[in-house]
């Protein structure tokens, strides 16, 4: 059988995004079975460690579903969402508008507050919301990667919780790479995942689940089998997982959480990300035409979005820049194909994106941005 040439590529993308060689290696650590002692040796470290980088203790279960962050997300639906309650959902981009589509597709009582893309929650929008639908459950992103904006989770659960609804929250694309101090911020359950922020291959959804949720789920029906969280718990106490999970997975989730709590350190993990967003924004604000999509305040540390100057087409993103820099072995965002089909529509320039996150670091990131930049100046 002949070998495919595949193409060695350094991600820019928002994922999957780069994995060191050391993560890679950890994929050769032995199989082990996943109700076998030797999986207490995995899953026991990888639980302690997420709820050190989640800022959080003994009040929320960490709990691995085989999939991606949307199966983590369209669990919390299933979970937490009772067939006579009403889901409201808070959308400030496609990724939000995902939300509102698993708990569509479920059959729940779904509404959608939608917010112009580029901007962040406003509070005083959510609360007239809140007070006209009056749902049980509010689900948002903290995070949302179609465009680069980054909300206050611990302020809009803090209005979602002053009229009884319980929040539960999208950071599929932020944790592991921005501070959320999960226990004082008001959610029931925060959902992610390992192929973005965490720097490791796609594979698994991860739930934090706080007691208050945990009551709830117990009560409500129709969860299915891998959807059901306290199924999840009952598994998550004995650090295992419902189902069979991957082992390869689960060896570098292992050796990569260990790397980043006792060798790189959370801390200086966290400023590393702000430092390539600054980084990002002056490079943006050197370039003629380009400005930050996101407003600042609400700008994320794992990527960046970058309004494209009159002219420049989503077309010529996808076509000329980034197959020109492919071909110098960089994979480069050309914005999200919807969120960018609709900005045209409506006359608006297209974006791009920039992915920092995860074990990209500022050097890598310097060299990325010349090259770029090189493309992007044979546009004008």
């Amino acid at each position: 059988m002949s070998k495919p040439n595949f193409a060695p590529l350094k991600l820019f993308i928002t994922g999957p995004t780069y994995i060191r060689q050391d993560v890679k290696e950890a994929a050769l650590l032995p199989e082990f079975g996943h109700r076998d002692t030797e999986n207490e040796l995995r899953f026991g470290p990888i639980r302690e460690n997420l709820r050190k980088l989640a800022g959080c203790g003994a009040d929320f279960e960490p709990i691995l579903c085989l999939g991606s962050g949307s199966t983590a997300m369209e669990t919390s639906v299933r979970s937490l969402v009772a067939e006579d309650e009403t889901i409201l959902n808070v959308s400030v981009g496609s990724f939000g508008d995902m939300y509102f589509n698993l708990a569509a597709s479920n059959g729940k009582k779904a509404v959608n507050l939608k917010f112009d893309y580029g901007e962040a929650i406003d509070l005083n929008v959510l609360e007239d919301k809140l007070k006209e639908v009056r749902p049980q459950v509010v689900s948002f992103t903290h995070n949302e990667t179609s465009t680069g904006v980054v909300n206050d989770v611990k302020a809009v659960c803090a209005l979602v919780r002053q009229y009884g609804a319980m929040p539960i929250v999208d950071g599929v694309s932020i944790f592991g790479g921005s501070e959320l101090a999960l226990s004082e911020s008001g959610a029931a359950m925060y959902s992610t995942a390992t192929q973005k922020a965490l720097g490791l291959p796609a594979g698994f959804g991860i739930g934090f689940v706080s007691g208050e949720a945990e009551e709830k789920a117990r009560k409500v029906t129709n969860k299915g089998h891998h959807h059901d969280i306290t199924k999840h718990l009952d598994r998550a106490r004995k650090n295992q997982t419902l189902t069979t999970p991957n082992t390869t997975l689960a060896n570098q989730m292992w050796f990569q959480l260990d790397r980043i709590v006792n060798e790189e350190g959370i801390e200086n993990r966290f400023a590393r990300h702000r430092e390539m967003r600054s980084m990002v924004e002056k490079w943006v604000g050197g370039l003629d035409g380009f400005e930050m999509f996101a407003p600042e305040g609400h700008r994320s540390p794992t990527l960046s979005t970058v309004i494209c100057p009159e002219g420049v087409t989503t077309a010529q993103l996808k076509g000329i820049v980034k197959e020109a820099l492919r071909g110098e072995g960089y994979l480069m965002d050309p914005g999200y194909f919807k969120l960018n089909q609709l900005l045209e529509e409506a006359g608006r320039r297209p974006i791009f994106r920039v992915g920092h996150m995860g074990d990209i670091t500022p050097a890598m990131l310097t060299e990325y941005l010349a090259k770029l930049e090189g493309e992007l100046d044979k546009l004008r």
